[in-house]
C-alpha cells in the first residue's frame, strides 16, 4: 500500500497539485479504501495496480503520463455493480474533478482527468488523443491476459454481478464481447496493439463460445 500511496503522490505532484504531502497521502489512502470496498471482485486494488503498471510501461506513448496515472486511480473511484448505464463513470469523473481541485491541481488538469475518466464508459477515443488511448488500452489490458488470468477475471466479473440471473448475465456479457470483437482494433496504440490484439481476440472468442 505504501508504494501505491507514494505513486499517487508522485503523479499528483507531476500533474501540478500543490497540496502538502500529508493531504496527498490522505487522499491516496481514501482512494485505496474505495478500491477495497466489499462489492469489488475484479474492479479492486489489484486492477488499479495492473492499470498503473501498464501506464508506467507505456508512459512514453502519452504526452501527459501523470494525468493518465491520476485517471487510472480515479476511473473506478465510484463503483456500484447495480448502477445503470454509465453512472459509475460519470460519478467517478465528477468525483475526480472535485478531488483534484481540492488538492490544488490546476483547473485544466482536474477537467482533463475527469474527461479521461469518462472515456472508460465506452473506451471510445477521438483521433489524436494519446492520453485517452493509453488509459483505455491499460484498462482493457486484462483482455489479453494468459488463459488462467483471463478465467480468473471472468469469474470475478460474474461475482460482481451475482445479483443478475444467469440468462440475463449471459445475454449482456455476450453483447459486450460481440461489440468488442466488432471493433477494428481493441487497442489504440500500435505498439500495444501489436502485442495484445491477437491474444485478446482469442480470449474473447473463447469466452463467447463458452457462453453459447
Amino acid at each position: 500500500m505504501k508504494s501505491l500511496i507514494e505513486a499517487f503522490r508522485s503523479a499528483a505532484r507531476g500533474a501540478g497539485a500543490t497540496a502538502d504531502d500529508t493531504d496527498l497521502d490522505a487522499a491516496a489512502q481514501y482512494l485505496l479504501g474505495r478500491w477495497t470496498e466489499p462489492q469489488r471482485h475484479y474492479h479492486d486494488v489489484t486492477h488499479l495496480g495492473a492499470v498503473l503498471e501498464v501506464v508506467d510501461r507505456f508512459a512514453h506513448l502519452a504526452p501527459h503520463p501523470d494525468r493518465v496515472r491520476l485517471s487510472a486511480w480515479l476511473h473506478d473511484a465510484v463503483y456500484d455493480p447495480k448502477a445503470l448505464g454509465d453512472a459509475n463513470e460519470r460519478d467517478s469523473a465528477e468525483f475526480a474533478a472535485g478531488l483534484l481541485q481540492s488538492l490544488g491541481a490546476p483547473n485544466e488538469v482536474a477537467a482533463e482527468v475527469a474527461r479521461l475518466v469518462g472515456l472508460t464508459a465506452g473506451h471510445a477515443t477521438e483521433d489524436d488523443d494519446p492520453d485517452g488511448e493509453l488509459l483505455c488500452d491499460a484498462d482493457l489490458a486484462i483482455l489479453a491476459a494468459d488463459p488462467e488470468r483471463y478465467a480468473a477475471y471472468t469469474s470475478a466479473i460474474r461475482r460482481e454481478y451475482a445479483h443478475v440471473p444467469d440468462d440475463a448475465f449471459r445475454g449482456g456479457r455476450t453483447r459486450v464481447l460481440t461489440e468488442l470483437l466488432k471493433l477494428p482494433s481493441i487497442y489504440r496504440h500500435a505498439e500495444i496493439r501489436e502485442q495484445w490484439e491477437e491474444p485478446a481476440r482469442a480470449n474473447l472468442t473463447a469466452e463467447l463460445e463458452e457462453l453459447a
